[in-house]
């Protein structure tokens, strides 16, 4: 292994990454935690971020109950996404490979399915508006501003996990001074301090905010380990939850609670066109920076969704073809994720998108009951040990398919049906509960004691466990 393998130089971020699925090996791991909260904290301050706090207001909650429903579900949600990320660097491995152990080599094809639509929804739906950014910014038409900014993300998936955390590191940066200035103008040029009253309360329209934030940082959850499996096996599990959790919360809270604020003093100004709306607020002279540093901001979440859609694929594939990936396989799954997630967000500009991000948004609630699994597992049934060749191999102690963890994962589905409440699917008790949205909760704790009722059998202690890494 050659120097620059090991050590991280900055030329290193320039090489493509030589792994995919496959297991990291010590003398590959590099970085330290802290790396991961730029990775999520840029992932968090972008417009996208925004337009999901906004709807804190659009549905119906005033500002200061808004901020506090928007700050406890990404509290709340945000601790489930950051335990996931303390799983790669004791493993090695990507989130949805790790799965395998709970649901089996070909088990785990479910949830990976849903991922990956989850995943090009959310593409798509940040395409569409870095589109309209660089369209704003350049005159370009739509489409074409579209597939420019769908290039340069599948340009960073190609290179890969040290060139994506490099690109992270100095968006988190330009992405904070923007929004900081944003905000100041926010204040500046609207009475925000107007809005801040209390006004009526329902709780049911709050326990759906919740939710909605909650759900925000669940779905980080398949595949925020992939950004961190690089770091030294040593690296412990508290660093790496703070370091994540810190990125992900701030971001996360200080972008929603402005989109709140803006949505609350200029409703139909943002809703008209979010991007044009945060340019407009900047001096003349300044609004193509803005422009810039939203696309850049688009950019930095796009291609963690189009890094994850192609992990997610490879690893579904590798379930009937196990063969070695050669680099230019690696580069054609890349590019066509990227093909098709573009060509939703062409197809999809106009209601259509806003229908398919609502069926993704349902799809949400299908991986909460995975995330729960996932994390009973790794944290009090195998006690954060397993054995790495049987998530490759299934003739190994994984076997094909684990009845016990998807009888489970269906139990946490079927008992969230009633309490879900979604644009594209509302559940038959959400009435009687004023409209609050309770589903994320049953599918996460229902499954998670289900799941650890039925692998009872298989908990072992740290210093009973055999690892065999390959």
């Amino acid at each position: 292994m050659s120097q620059a393998a090991t050590t991280g130089r900055p030329g290193d971020a320039l090489q493509v990454e030589r792994r995919t699925i496959d297991f990291v090996p010590p003398e590959e791991r590099h970085g330290r935690p802290a790396s991961l909260f730029t990775v999520w904290f840029a992932a968090n301050t972008q417009v996208t971020t925004a337009v999901t706090g906004a709807l804190a207001v659009v549905v119906g909650l005033s500002l200061p109950w808004a901020v506090l429903a928007l700050v406890v579900g990404n509290l709340v949600g945000g601790v489930a996404m950051a335990l996931h990320s303390a799983q790669g660097p004791k493993l090695g491995v990507p989130q949805m490979i790790q799965s395998r152990a709970q649901f089996g080599f070909f088990g785990a094809v479910l949830p990976l399915v849903l991922v990956i639509l989850m995943y090009l929804g959310f593409f798509a739906s940040s395409g569409v508006l870095g589109g309209s950014a660089l369209s704003e910014w350049t005159g370009l038409p739509a489409v074409p501003a579209i597939i420019v900014v769908a290039i340069v993300c599948t340009v960073l998936a190609i290179y890969g996990y040290r060139l994506i955390h490099r690109y992270e590191r100095w968006v988190s940066l330009l992405s904070a001074l923007a929004f900081l200035y944003l905000s100041v103008e926010l204040f500046r040029q609207h009475d925000v301090g107007a809005a801040w009253h209390a006004g009526h309360l329902s709780w049911g329209t709050f326990g759906l905010v919740v939710s909605i934030a909650a759900t925000w940082q669940f779905t980080w959850g398949p595949y925020v380990a992939d950004y961190s499996r690089y770091l030294p096996a040593s690296t412990s599990t508290r660093s790496t939850f703070w370091w994540t959790y810190g990125g992900a919360i701030i971001g996360a809270c200080w972008v929603m609670c402005f989109g709140a604020a803006a949505a609350a003093v200029a409703q139909k100004a943002f809703e008209g066109g979010q991007v044009q709306f945060l340019a407009g607020m900047a001096a003349h002279g300044v609004g193509w920076l803005v422009l810039l540093i939203i696309i850049l901001g688009v950019i930095a979440v796009n291609v963690l969704n189009l890094y994850g859609a192609f992990m997610s694929t490879t690893t579904t594939l590798t379930v009937v073809w196990r063969g070695p990936l050669a680099p230019s396989t690696r580069t054609a799954y890349v590019v066509g994720a990227a093909v098709v997630g573009t060509a939703i967000a062409i197809a999809g500009r106009g209601d259509f998108l806003a229908n398919y991000t609502n069926f993704i948004l349902f799809l949400s609630y299908f991986l909460i009951p995975w995330s729960a699994i996932n994390l009973v597992d790794f944290y009090w049934v195998r006690k954060e040990r397993y054995d790495i060749a049987a998530l490759f191999d299934p003739r190994l102690g994984y076997g094909m398919f684990n009845v016990r963890a998807l009888t489970a994962y269906v139990i946490g589905i079927v008992l969230q049906l009633p309490f879900m409440n979604t644009t594209f699917y509302v559940g038959w008790w959400v009435d009687d509960l004023g409209g609050a949205d309770i589903a994320w909760l049953i599918g996460f704790v229902v499954p998670a004691l289900a799941y650890y009722v039925l692998l009872r059998d298989q908990r072992i202690r740290p210093d009973d466990a055999r690892e065999r890494l390959s």
